[in-house]
């Protein structure tokens, strides 16, 4: 191989790696260690949250007048509803000593779904 050909040749080969790793980390194909983190708590909060969130629907759903509460709940303007379930206490868990709003936005939609009758 000539000594022009060899220059061309590296110079292809090292453009096409670059390339090549843009391309893959571009893609999602493989992602950073922070990345990965970040993905990994984001799905973990949307777990808890999943499975927290029933919670505060049951313990809204033991209230004497729950049914009054869910017209007034309706009566809210989206952004208050959280802080509705909030001041009720329905989002604060079991062995916690306050409220989450992630789980009180959460518990505010899953009680506007129920059926009126429950």
């Amino acid at each position: 191989m000539k000594k022009e050909n060899l220059k061309t040749f590296a110079q292809g080969a090292v453009t096409g790696a670059i390339v090549l790793v843009i391309g893959i980390f571009w893609s999602g194909v493989v992602v950073t260690s922070g990345t990965a983190k970040d993905m990994a708590q984001t799905q973990a909060r949307v777990a808890v949250i999943d499975q927290l969130a029933p919670i505060c629907v049951a313990q809204f759903s033991l209230a004497e007048n729950h049914l009054q509460l869910r017209k007034d709940l309706e009566a809210k303007e989206s952004w208050n509803q959280a802080a509705f379930v909030k001041t009720g206490g329905w989002a604060t868990m079991p062995g916690s000593e306050a409220p989450r709003d992630d789980i009180a936005r959460m518990c505010a939609e899953m009680i506007l779904k129920l059926k009126s009758g429950t």
